[in-house]
């Protein structure tokens, strides 16, 4: 009897114990929005409006899919995706009102996940290309997008938070002329994207429009921190009724499981999002 309590007690020792389950309660909390693009192009999830829409000259209506912009049968990250097939006018947007991504001109943080799986080089069309934008009511006052550079090769990939146009060019210098410490990006010479594999990015940024704090964006790739956007001052002037999440600005390539959260995400919770086995709809309420 003691010599086989004996070998339980060897056995459960040498046995390794099981990885304790990750604690989601803080992204739960946090998720904003979710569009999974496997039923359609609405959200699954919102704080506020699900539905997807495009700015056309007869106005904003909603999004249809076409021959530039496909849904894909299991061909996304998670189940169904998007594939942008060419550089068109198909931009898909989402409002950015209702509790989606929260601006104030306060203090506003908030992270934007997105999967994205194309050759930049052999993929995009000549000039710049923006995947995900957060835009407002004019360009001037503000614009944070995601962005591949148009005449590098290999194409330079950015993170971008431009606050008012007097605050980071008051002597109006072409974006593309600038030197990357003239501009309030991250700016990566090379970046893990290939037609075989998808990359996962997250774009955050907190205390934007903040006097008191420091404010600062950070661009995370496939669960680690690539740079940040600091010593700026990232002051918007936004109408805070017409911020908009907007999609494939020239963008060719497959795009999934965008999601927004309320908050700057810590470093430990991109790599949570980043290893989510089913993705973002495992943080639905």
């Amino acid at each position: 009897m003691k010599l086989h309590s004996t070998c339980i007690l060897l056995v459960a020792t040498l046995l390794p114990l099981a990885a304790p389950a990750q604690n989601l309660d803080g992204l739960k909390k946090a998720l904003t929005f979710h569009a999974s693009f496997d039923k359609g192009l609405d959200a699954d999830f919102s704080r506020g409006e699900k539905g997807c829409f495009v700015r056309t000259s007869k106005g904003v209506v909603p999004a249809a899919l076409n021959d530039r912009l496909m849904l894909v049968p299991v061909a996304g990250r998670f189940g169904n995706g998007l594939h942008f097939t060419k550089k068109g006018a198909t931009r898909p947007q989402f409002s950015g009102t209702g509790g989606v991504l929260n601006y104030n001109d306060q203090s506003w943080s908030a992270s934007v996940s997105v999967w994205l799986r194309l050759d930049p080089d052999k993929d995009l069309a000549p000039g710049y290309c923006d995947p995900v934008q957060i835009v407002g009511d004019d360009f001037k006052k503000g614009f944070i997008f995601l962005e591949w550079s148009k005449d590098d090769a290999p194409r330079h990939f950015r993170f971008a938070i431009r606050p008012l146009d007097q605050i980071w060019n008051p002597n109006n210098i072409d974006w593309a002329k600038m030197t990357a410490e003239q501009r309030p990006a991250v700016n990566l010479t090379t970046a893990p994207f290939s037609r075989e594999a998808w990359t996962h990015v997250v774009f955050s940024f907190e205390n934007v429009n903040d006097k008191t704090k420091k404010p600062v964006g950070r661009l995370h790739m496939n669960g680690k921190l690539m740079g940040t956007i600091e010593n700026w001052d990232l002051t918007l002037g936004w109408n805070p009724e017409s911020v908009l999440l907007v999609l494939g600005a020239a963008y060719v390539g497959h795009l999934d499981d965008l999601a927004a959260f309320d908050r700057a995400l810590t470093d430990a919770e991109v790599k949570q999002v980043f290893e989510l086995k089913a993705g973002v709809r495992e943080l639905h309420p």
